[in-house]
């Protein structure tokens, strides 16, 4: 791993784009915190006319989006490494002031929920306050969780904490934790980092596998009752936010900031369940495939076709992205172009960076895309899933006023899918070689694997674990052990368990964004059927327009604009039969 001295600028995302120095960011947050004194002056207006109302939003809208730039520029410097003192600071800085911000404006709901419904039906009908009329009836949507003004201030003020949890999982796992050493293939010494890790665990040998998931989840397994103690100080946290607001319970509550029923995370994890017996027969397959009768845990990753080497370099990649997504376009195709060019991207691994991969919109500057590129084909599908999520971002910047411009969650993973199901299609569309293609095959099969089964796993798990602290049950690091053991036996019946996946749970960052991980499950779904029928059809107009929709609607309408209607249980369904079908033709194709 080099240091970031060391990767050529071109590598490296430029944060000047948002704050040309260190200097400007100091003024910015400056400003942003004088502004403050300008909220009490706000107070008591709302309710007066609907010229007052659009006022006070107006206001309120314009400082925000100020804010936002600036604790953008401060997560980004962090994420870069979680080591850096100044970055520590920046964001702790930032996190103190927003949670300053919303205790000022807790008077604000409060307020909005004292105009009658009448009154406010008829104001939201005035041309003047089209553009705040989704946002004020979802407010409105929710008047029995908003709390008296008290209670809003001091939910507020517990904004500076909330995160803690989430803070020190970060701490100790990006910049802390000492990754083991192991053997590569060649023999030679190989760090097991959380970016090392994704590449080894698909290793052709054997004991490399073995040796990699070993390491790693044993590190993790070191620090269990830590870790317990960290996930389950997170979903107190949860489930009590979710009380005192009056919900009946954390998972209630965080879909309902969306207006998403909870039938929708049911019906998905009764469907995938359902599915299983499709599990069974892909490893089966996959157990085949790799000539062994007792298919391992650690087996489940490794590529199947044999005699297939597909390293990736990053300059492969981002041309390959671009040909797979001329479905969309070629608008779409250059504002990738210019991403890749005017340095939007931070691309590998350096020390204290933060693992795994995330596209982080700024309304009014653009997307940044961190990476942790390792060289290999899985990379250019991360690179084409945050490409994804970037032109959502994009788009609907570009369409949307602030207030309306960003989307909620569960749209959040379909744009990203849909590029990597639309590089799935273009390699196979172009390659001929069958052990190839039963390598993309296998890569969109695993896809299903990775991102339906085991994220509607981690769905389950994350329910479990909230509805068992709420009954009241401690969620010792045993108890956690034993819950994720038991899931991945109910979703991989015919894997052989080993003792250290029992730690998995607490190698997942997304948790402590509680209610967050079935929207990759819903997006796949999603996606799956969005990209068949922009091929089939060649018409991606629907599609580009749900993108520009950002939260101007609520996300189960703004996903019917593209066909897709997840109140159904079809489309979870039909997605599961494109899994079992693609296992038959990837058996024909390897023989």
């Amino acid at each position: 791993m080099k240091n970031r001295s060391e990767i050529a600028p071109e590598f490296t995302w430029d944060l000047s784009h948002i704050f040309a120095t260190q200097e400007a960011w100091e003024a910015a947050y400056a400003d942003c915190e004088a502004g403050m004194a300008k909220i009490p002056g706000l107070r008591g207006r709302i309710g007066k006319s609907p010229e007052e109302l659009k006022a006070v939003y107006d206001e309120m809208y314009a400082y925000e989006q100020k804010l936002m730039r600036v604790g953008e520029y401060a997560f980004l410097s962090k994420a870069l490494d979680g080591g850096d003192v100044n970055a520590q600071k920046m964001c702790d800085r930032v996190i103190t002031l927003e949670t300053r911000v919303m205790a000022g404006m807790a008077f604000l709901e409060p307020e909005l929920m004292a105009i009658p419904e009448e009154t406010l039906s008829a104001w939201l009908k005035l041309p003047e306050l089209a553009g705040y009329r989704h946002i004020l009836e979802d407010a409105t949507r929710l008047r029995a969780h908003v709390l008296d003004e008290k209670s809003e201030a001091m939910m507020a003020r517990f904004g500076r904490i909330t995160g803690t949890a989430s803070d020190v999982y970060d701490m100790l796992t990006n910049v802390e934790m000492q990754w083991p050493v192991i053997k590569g293939e060649d023999g030679a010494d190989v760090t097991v980092t959380p970016g090392m890790f994704h590449p080894l665990r698909e290793s052709k040998d054997k004991r490399v596998r073995d040796d990699a998931f070993k390491a790693m989840f044993g590190e993790y397994g070191k620090f269990n009752n830590t870790l317990a103690t960290i996930y389950g100080g997170s979903v107190k946290k949860d489930n009590l936010l979710a009380d005192l607001r009056g919900y009946s319970s954390a998972r209630a509550a965080s879909l309902s900031s969306n207006n998403v029923p909870e039938s929708v995370y049911d019906a998905l994890i009764t469907a995938v369940r359902g599915a299983v017996p499709s599990m069974e027969k892909y490893l089966a397959l996959r157990a085949k495939a790799l000539k062994t009768e007792n298919l391992d845990v650690y087996d489940l990753y490794v590529p199947i076709v044999e005699g297939v080497d597909w390293p990736m370099s990053y300059e492969e990649a981002k041309d390959l992205v671009i040909k797979a997504v001329a479905p969309l376009g070629e608008e779409y195709q250059n504002v990738l172009r210019e991403a890749y060019a005017n340095r939007w991207i931070d691309v590998y691994e350096t020390p204290g960076k933060e693992s795994g991969a995330f596209s982080a919109g700024i309304y009014g500057v653009h997307p940044y895309v961190k990476l942790n590129f390792a060289g290999t084909l899985d990379d250019a599908f991360t690179l084409a899933h945050e490409l994804g999520h970037s032109m959502h971002s994009y788009r609907s910047s570009a369409a949307q006023d602030f207030a309306n411009h960003d989307y909620s969650l569960l749209v959040a993973e379909v744009a990203s899918t849909v590029n990597e199901v639309l590089l799935t299609k273009y390699l196979l569309s172009v390659e001929t070689d069958p052990k190839r293609r039963a390598y993309v095959l296998n890569h969109f099969l695993e896809g299903f694997r990775t991102t339906v089964f085991r994220q509607t796993l981690f769905a389950e798990f994350e329910y479990k674990a909230h509805q068992a602290e709420q009954a009241g049950t401690p969620l010792t690091a045993a108890f956690l052990n034993d819950l994720y053991a038991g899931l991945v036996k109910d979703y991989y019946p015919t894997a052989a368990m080993r003792e250290e996946l029992k730690y998995e749970w607490s190698f997942i960052p997304h948790f402590y964004n509680n209610f967050y991980v079935y929207v990759y499950a819903t997006g796949f779904c999603s996606a799956v059927a969005i990209a068949s029928g922009i091929v089939e059809s060649g018409d991606a107009s629907a599609y580009l327009k749900f993108l520009s929709t950002g939260g101007s609607d609520y996300p189960i309408n703004e996903l019917k604009i593209a066909g897709i209607d997840l109140t159904s249980p079809a489309v979870v369904a039909n997605a599961m039969k494109v899994f079992d079908e693609s296992i038959d033709e990837l058996a024909e194709l390897i023989g």
